[in-house]
């Protein structure tokens, strides 16, 4: 029987999927209503400026949440919160059938390590920590299994690398697992388990400063080298913001390298680059760019704007359908990882109403497709990456993970 029952939420994070390529959409013909970008509060601390550090747990910015006088309002989370549930009920039972404390990804392209960090994230989206919390005895499993697929060797040409025998997750594996080791450690640092993640943490950061390519990015290998790409950029520089929030050193020019390649991928219609001179785009990756910018304390500027008018077009031209077809003219390749980074980006958008009129459709989406069993169908990496991934999404009004902050 899974674990029931109400707790005090101290987690939700924005962040992750896995691989991404989407073919590039064409851009709507028609003017979009634009985004009006307006002031927000004072901007988190830009991640290349290591003269302060992220404010941990408990630190609320920004707008403050609905109160609990609106009924409409009450109604929504509550469904919500029972589609949490739910969904967390489902990555309990599948990581019960498994003795390493992972959870496993059942597509067809397996990612166990990926899936088990988008998993320990949302069990702590619903204010689960490691051994606190109705999910935390499946948080501190999950955690478990992270740190025990370190690479901790001295000799070791990959020390500090977060792996695991699947081709699938690489470094962007080694990104979430990060991200998500991050987020626990934040939770209890002075533990026996939270000096544990510390030493993995600062071997990994170490690591992810020595393979920065020479463009500023990385590959999908832990190696320096001249190849670069953007997905996997974005995964490690989310990390590294965490482990920020949470107390370690980040090496300010590794981050200054990082946004800067980001910056250059962008072209001139506003999307976002698979890679700088590879001309492939995507609303995934121009919404995963725009919320990386964010994470390093960037809200506004000509690139964000830009993006977000990119993303506009693309979402206006797939509700135009197909002449004779009936069907939308764009559906997106990767919509899981679409969806999650979407949310970051329209969460961070200083303009609240972005982020409403985005979610009300995606949440009644979502409550519409989700399975008896509590879980969501993905073909490709399996039920329990799509199943993180919407309870993620989900529960983001609750921001009460640092990394997801407003």
């Amino acid at each position: 029987m899974s674990p029931r029952g109400p707790w005090l939420r101290v987690g939700l994070f924005g962040l992750g999927a896995l691989l991404l390529g989407n073919a590039r959409a064409e851009l709507a013909a028609r003017e979009p209503v634009p985004f009006e970008l307006v002031p927000r509060g004072p901007a988190t601390a830009d991640l290349a400026d290591d003269k302060t550090q992220g404010s941990g747990v408990g630190a609320h910015h920004g707008e403050q949440r609905l109160t609990e006088e609106s009924e409409p309002f009450d109604l929504e989370q509550g469904a919500n919160r029972a589609a949490i549930e739910r969904g967390l009920a489902f990555l309990a039972s599948q990581q019960a059938k498994e003795t390493d404390g992972s959870i496993p990804s059942l597509g067809s392209s397996p990612a166990r390590l990926a899936v088990t960090a988008l998993g320990a994230l949302a069990y702590m989206s619903a204010g689960n920590a490691a051994e606190r919390g109705p999910y935390g005895t499946q948080v501190a499993q999950a955690v478990d299994h992270l740190l025990s697929r370190a690479d901790l060797d001295s000799t070791s040409r990959t020390r500090g690398y977060i792996t695991d025998a699947s081709p699938n997750s690489k470094l962007h594996g080694h990104g979430f697992a990060s991200l998500a080791l991050s987020e626990a450690y934040s939770m209890s640092p002075k533990s026996a388990r939270g000096a544990r993640i510390a030493q993995v943490l600062e071997l990994s950061l170490t690591l992810m400063e020595t393979s920065q390519g020479v463009e500023g990015a990385w590959i999908y290998d832990p190696v320096r080298s001249i190849e670069h790409e953007g997905s996997v950029t974005i995964a490690l520089v989310q990390a590294m913001r965490s482990a920020k929030n949470a107390g370690l050193r980040v090496n300010p020019e590794v981050i200054t390298r990082a946004i800067d390649y980001v910056r250059r991928s962008q072209r001139e219609d506003g999307a976002f680059r698979y890679a700088i001179g590879n001309d492939q785009v995507s609303v995934a990756l121009t919404a995963a760019a725009i919320s990386t910018l964010n994470a390093t304390g960037k809200y506004h500027g000509p690139e964000i704007q830009q993006g977000f008018d990119h993303i506009q077009r693309e979402l206006a031209l797939r509700e135009m359908p197909l002449a004779g077809s009936g069907k939308s003219a764009q559906a997106p390749a990767w919509p899981y990882y679409e969806r999650l980074y979407l949310a970051q980006a329209y969460w961070q958008n200083p303009n609240r109403r972005i982020f409403d009129d985005w979610f009300e459709s995606e949440r009644k989406e979502l409550l519409r497709t989700q399975n008896e069993d509590g879980s969501w169908d993905n073909q490709r990496f399996g039920p329990t990456y799509a199943t993180a991934i919407n309870v993620l999404v989900l529960a983001i009004p609750d921001q009460l993970l640092p990394i997801f902050q407003r």
